[in-house]
């Protein structure tokens, strides 16, 4: 069996999340998860909230080692990962394997800071194709407000990231919550999360 990647921060933030999230999965049944790297939230959001089907996604790379977060905890309602990225035009900007139903519910963590600014625009134009209306879209990880940071040790991080990639980089809560109202996405909150992160939450439609 592939040895299965790990991330402490996945361990760190898993819990929290999930408070958040309890209220607003209650309902769901249906769940994109976009991004799943390593594949920890998935299995551990799927054991939590039984009641839905949990799909993991992410670059082609990283399938395997969801793969095998997703053999151990051997849930029925853990789907098979598959590969989904925001691609620009005329690629379409998001899409997913035949058959799959549209979602009631997205969910990503710590990715907008990771993918170019470009996807990020792809990733909120193709998710109205992949959700049911009235579906919820949840996001978290560090944002800036007003341009700004909201503690040193984003701007630490966000250095870092640019300094990796320059294209990447923490994205200001502004122009997200732009882009999702343009794609028809209503917000419904925007909470702290420790270590100077947020979960955006929003409806479609």
């Amino acid at each position: 069996m592939t040895e299965k990647p790990f991330s402490l921060a996945c361990e760190r933030n898993r819990d929290p999340i999930a408070a958040a999230l309890d209220p607003l999965m209650a309902d769901r049944r249906h769940v994109l998860e976009i991004g799943s790297g390593t594949g920890q939230h998935a299995a551990y959001f799927a054991q939590r909230w039984p009641w839905l089907q949990w799909q993991p996604s992410d670059h082609p790379d990283h399938l395997q080692g969801i793969a095998a977060w997703r053999a151990e905890a051997a849930l029925p309602n853990l789907q098979a990962p598959f590969a989904l990225q925001a691609e620009l035009p005329p690629s379409p900007p998001l899409a997913v394997p035949a058959g799959i139903p549209r979602f009631d519910a997205a969910f990503s963590a710590n990715t907008l800071h990771i993918m170019g600014w470009d996807q990020v625009q792809a990733l909120f134009a193709g998710l109205p194709a992949l959700l049911q209306p009235g579906a919820l879209l949840a996001v978290y990880g560090p944002f800036n407000y007003g341009g700004a940071y909201t503690s040193d040790s984003n701007a630490q991080f966000d250095g870092w990231l640019k300094a990796r990639d320059p294209r990447s980089g923490l994205r200001d809560a502004e122009a997200v919550q732009a882009l999702a109202v343009a794609q028809g996405f209503v917000a419904l909150e925007d909470l702290a999360m420790p270590a100077n992160n947020r979960l955006l939450v929003w409806r479609l439609g």
